[in-house]
């Protein structure tokens, strides 16, 4: 997770001002709680906040994400080994998801053209 959040925050060139304004969300999961994961997003100015205790609402926007991953491709794919995995989603996320999929609560654009735009 840790190595994920870091590649994230490099790849959009995020400056140490704007990791000010930025918010991890996460559910009560051991890899977003443990000590190490903390102190890496305090030392990035991230704050952290965390769904509460058996609430699934907290988390709506990520388990809708999820859903949508796993109908649109997950379940339509075999793998056979994780590094043709990680390529699967990453072209999905990466190239369609966020450049090319019109999503409505973005207005239709792509989270690609919406950052452009905002």
């Amino acid at each position: 997770m840790v190595n994920a959040l870091r590649m994230a925050v490099n790849q959009e060139a995020v400056s140490n001002a704007d990791l000010k304004e930025l918010t991890l969300h996460s559910d009560r999961g051991s890899q977003y709680a443990r000590e190490a994961c903390q102190q890496v997003l305090t030392s990035m100015g991230i704050t952290c906040s965390m769904s509460r205790k058996g609430n699934c609402w907290d988390n709506a926007t990520i388990e809708s994400f999820f859903a949508t991953l796993k109908k649109e491709l997950v379940y339509h794919e075999r793998y056979k080994n994780r590094s043709e995995a990680r390529s699967s989603l990453f072209e999905y996320i990466e190239v369609f998801y966020n450049r090319v999929r019109k999503h409505s609560a973005l207005g239709y654009l792509s989270p690609a053209q919406f950052t452009q735009v905002t």
